[in-house]
């Protein structure tokens, strides 16, 4: 099959997408296209010029005989905050308050779209983290996960309250849950990870960071890293939080049940973090 270059162009662009942070030789578009070498390079220029100019991400060349080129999401800090805005203006409907002052979030946290921006966001942050795989904790936390494991293109490794059958051996730790203080268990499968990963810890929501915390301590099980951790929302009013150097989405700064009014704003993300 003779590719036109304009058809080398569509696909070179969707077979980088789909694989970012992977390093792929050059001789695989060679082949796949029966092309020489410097028409592949003529047009992979062409588009990590248009991946730059749309704010797409970068496309990097790695010299050598082992090199290639390689796809990385990135986001502008204005394309970020944008991105936050939405989501804020959407947490921050009255409809969401639930008895108790919490928020509701699952339609947020189910809808593909909404998640896919924010993953790239978070990918962004931690594009330079060496990230091996995405740890969170069942059940919520899930889509928020994979959002940011697509766009780093590591697998996602979910922590359970209990064991299962399907999950094989098992470790497990008992960790300090929050402000309740009380004492729960959380279980991982031998096989989810291997010693010396580094893992970036997520979560949907973190009050004190007791969840957060124990999962950290996981990994010192599993002899793995921490390469960061990633709160889609923060609550504001706490006195002392139970992990440091984070990165939160959004924070929640004040729920009034009764006039019923949700205050969210800007997280640290777009700043960088929080410095321990």
């Amino acid at each position: 099959m003779k590719w036109k270059r304009s058809e080398r162009l569509v696909d070179m662009t969707n077979y980088l997408l789909e694989r970012p942070h992977q390093l792929i030789p050059l001789t695989v578009f060679s082949d796949i296209y029966q092309s020489a070498k410097s028409s592949i390079s003529e047009d992979l220029t062409i588009i990590k010029e248009t991946f730059e100019n749309r704010g797409t991400g970068l496309l990097v060349t790695v010299p050598g005989a082992a090199g290639g080129v390689k796809f990385i999401p990135k986001m502008s800090n204005q394309s970020m905050e944008k991105v936050m805005q939405e989501f804020m203006e959407n947490l921050s409907q009255s409809d969401r308050l639930l008895p108790g002052g919490y928020l509701f979030m699952t339609d947020l946290l189910g809808n593909p779209e909404v998640m896919s921006k924010i993953g790239k966001v978070f990918a962004t942050r931690f594009a330079d983290s060496s990230v091996d795989a995405i740890m969170t904790i069942a059940t919520k936390g899930i889509p928020f996960a994979h959002a940011i494991a697509r766009y780093l293109n590591v697998p996602v490794v979910v922590v359970r309250r209990d064991s299962k059958v399907t999950e094989g051996s098992t470790v497990s730790i008992n960790y300090v849950s929050g402000s309740s203080k009380r004492i729960q268990t959380m279980v991982l499968s031998k096989r989810s990870m291997k010693s010396g990963q580094r893992v970036l810890i997520v979560d949907d929501f973190m009050k004190v960071g007791g969840t957060m915390n124990g999962m950290k301590n996981l990994l010192e099980e599993f002899q793995c890293e921490l390469a960061g951790i990633a709160v889609l929302v923060e609550a504001e009013s706490v006195d002392e939080r139970l992990v440091q150097n984070y990165q939160s989405f959004v924070r929640l700064q004040e729920v009034n049940e009764k006039d019923r009014t949700i205050n969210i704003v800007q997280g640290n993300l777009v700043d960088g973090g929080k410095e321990q």
